[in-house]
Parts: structure tokens; sequence; C-alpha cells
């Protein structure tokens, strides 16, 4: 059994504190990981309270073998685009008080090397959260045109060397296959004519081909869509991410469904018409000097919070 004591859970208490944990709730923890969330989750909850777990990475699946034996957990090896047929099977859409979502890439993830994900470690080159199923960062850089590659690189690492660095990726193809994640990161520093002294020249390009594996913003908008079926009246929906992508995603959902329907503005409207889904809770949660400095990869994380007002 995978178990990692070492992870840190990002603003564990934050996210967790912004459900508004009921006793007796039902409540998903929409990525798993290695149970941080969960756990705390857990311990608010009562006898009659329960937790639903999902998470496409195998050795989280392992991780949440140890919570077997509470019967008020349930864990599931899918991606958190699935909550909804998930839920629809136990009759359970419209009656969950809370779903939580760490977004991005776990720390064990990114420490072990053979997954793939980190331009610091040798390993070959995978960073596919479900190992086993879709297609490797490696088999994709091996045929995909490019242009592909270079808009990939643009739209979802906001890389401005895209083109370059596609350039480079199809070239070097042709004269060996790259396998490994130092053989990338090496490319991309050749390619990279102006180098950011806080970043290295890889970072962007490797979180793009990450999020483009994974269809991870596509996932985040069917669930982010999904949570007006799912939760029920006065259920929260918190959501920790790590990149700018990701939290403007989380931010314009929540601040479209707290304003509600659009309308010209001279159309005669009273403000009760208007239907407002949520409610914004609070302001971003970022986390403390305190947790920087004990977990430096807190320093991106945003957490936003909202609730359903209605039926």
């Amino acid at each position: 059994m995978y178990v990692d004591n070492s992870h840190k859970t990002v603003l564990l208490h934050e996210a967790v504190d912004g459900l508004n944990v009921k006793p007796d709730g039902i409540y998903v923890d929409g990525t798993f990981g290695r149970g941080g969330h969960s756990r705390l989750i857990l311990e608010k909850l009562g006898n009659q309270g329960k937790l639903i777990a999902i998470d496409r990475d195998p050795q989280a699946k392992e991780s949440a073998k140890l919570l077997d034996d509470d019967k008020r957990f349930s864990f599931y090896h899918q991606n958190f685009a699935s909550l909804k047929g998930i839920l629809a099977s136990q009759q359970l859409v419209g009656k969950i008080d809370g779903v939580l979502l760490d977004l991005g890439v776990s720390s064990p993830q990114l420490d072990q090397a053979e997954r793939g994900f980190s331009f610091m470690k040798q390993g070959e080159l995978d960073m596919r959260m479900d190992t086993t199923s879709g297609v490797s960062a490696k088999e994709w850089l091996a045929t995909a045109e490019l242009n592909e590659i270079r808009q990939v690189l643009k739209e979802f690492g906001e890389e401005k060397f895209a083109t370059r660095i596609a350039t480079a990726i199809v070239e070097r193809r042709e004269e060996k296959p790259i396998d490994t994640t130092t053989e990338l990161a090496e490319l991309i520093e050749e390619a990279t004519p102006v180098k950011d002294k806080h970043k290295h020249p890889a970072t962007r390009s490797f979180q793009a081909i990450r999020i483009f594996v994974n269809q991870e913003l596509e996932e985040l908008k069917a669930l982010l869509d999904m949570s007006t079926d799912v939760l029920a009246k006065d259920g929260r929906l918190s959501v920790i991410s790590f990149h700018s992508l990701e939290d403007r995603i989380v931010k314009r959902f929540m601040k479209s469904k707290a304003k509600g329907d659009s309308y010209p503005k001279d159309l005669p409207i009273m403000e009760s018409d208007i239907k407002k889904e949520f409610k914004v809770i609070g302001k971003a949660v970022k986390a403390s000097d305190e947790e920087i400095k004990e977990n430096p990869r807190s320093r991106s994380a945003v957490l936003r919070v909202a609730e359903k007002i209605t039926e």
C-alpha cells in the first residue's frame, strides 16, 4: 500500500472551514490525494454524516484504503467530472452539503520522478494523473502537430516563446524520441532566448503539457457547472487553485452565479426578479507567511468559497 506521510495539505483548515461542515451532512472531497482534507472533514462529521471521496490517481486509491473501516466514507477511482453520475447512482443529486476541490498536481506526484511531472527529476515523460488510462506526455509529443504543441504551450502555459519551443520539440524528435523529463527540460532551456531568474524556463511548458494531457481545465469547468445541480440549498463549494488559469475559471464562475441572469441595462427588472444561484463567501484566501515558510508550494494557492442559495 502506498502511503505518503510527508505530504502537507495546503490551506487544510481554511478549505474545510469553508464547507461549514454539519455533523449529519453529506460532503464530497473531489481530489482525495493523500486524504488530508478528507480526514479533517471526517473529524467534524457525526455518526450520520457521509463523505464521498474521488481521485483518479491510483496511489490515492491505495491511500484511501486506510479509511475503509469508516462506514461514513466511500472512495471512487474516477475523475471529479464523474461526480454527478456517482451521486445519481445513490439518489444524492441535490442533497450534497459541500464539495471541496484541491486542484493541480500534489507534492507526492511532483516528488516521484517516475510520474514525469517534475523537470527537476529525471523520469519517463508521463504526466498522467491516472496512469492506467489516457495518452502520456511522451506519446502526445511524439505525434502532435507543431501548431497544436504551440497552441497548448501558449494557452495553458501562457508561454511567450511557445513557437520557438514547439519548433525545437518537433526538430528534436525527428532526430530521436524525447523520452525523459530532463531531456525535455534541457531542450526547452536551449530554445528559450530570455531566462527568468526566478523561474526555470521549463516551468510554463511542463504546466501546459500536464494540463492538456489530463484535460484539467475542461474537467474543472464540468464540475463547476454540475455543482448547481448536485449541491443542496446552503451547500458550499470550496476550491483551492494553484495557477491563474484555474483561479480565473473559479472566480468567474462564482461571480457569474452570484450576479445572476444578465439583462440589458435599460430593461425595467427588479433586483428580486434576478435569479442568483450562489453567494460568494468572504474574500479569496491565500496561505499565511507561516504556511509558506513550512511549505513553499503553498505560496501560489488561492481558496475561494461560494454557497448555493437556491433550492
